[in-house]
């Protein structure tokens, strides 16, 4: 069905919208800090559990195979561990960006009805194949709503 006559077309790309937009960058920030703590502990179980991997192989040609058995068996115990940790905190991750993310587009749907509405749009689509520069009110959108911190 096309558009009315006086019906005036918007864009508003996300993906350069959230590198932009401030409220986006704080919640990458406050992510940041929240789970840099587990990561770094992450990072550190995974050298720990290379370096003893190292030192298996290294040795386990003069082990007993009773002892053999028993490290790798450790090792292998220690690896599960590990993975699991760290498809919990990918897990942990990635629901926590989702929230954020969800956020910051609450805010900034809000921001763009008040614009169409302020400025009369008829329509905004937030993702097109072609946006004329002129059409476009991404600037706009990310002026205010950085300009009210998101709010």
């Amino acid at each position: 069905m096309p558009a009315p006559r006086n019906s005036r077309w918007e864009s508003s790309i996300w993906t350069g919208f959230f590198r932009e937009a401030n409220s986006a960058k704080a919640a990458q920030t406050k992510l940041e800090q929240e789970f840099s703590k587990r990561e770094k502990e992450l990072n550190d179980i995974a050298t720990q559990l290379k370096t003893a991997s190292d030192k298996f192989e290294r040795e386990a040609p003069t082990l007993a195979e009773s002892q053999r058995t028993t490290r790798q068996k450790q090792l292998v115990d220690q690896d599960r561990d590990f993975q699991r940790k760290r498809r919990e905190f990918q897990e942990d991750l990635n629901s926590r960006k989702n929230e954020e993310l969800q956020q910051v587009i609450e805010r900034a749907n809000r921001v763009v009805k008040s614009i169409a509405e302020t400025e009369k749009y008829d329509l905004i689509v937030q993702e097109a194949v072609y946006v004329n520069p002129k059409h476009d009110i991404t600037d706009k959108v990310l002026k205010s709503l950085n300009a009210s911190n998101g709010k």
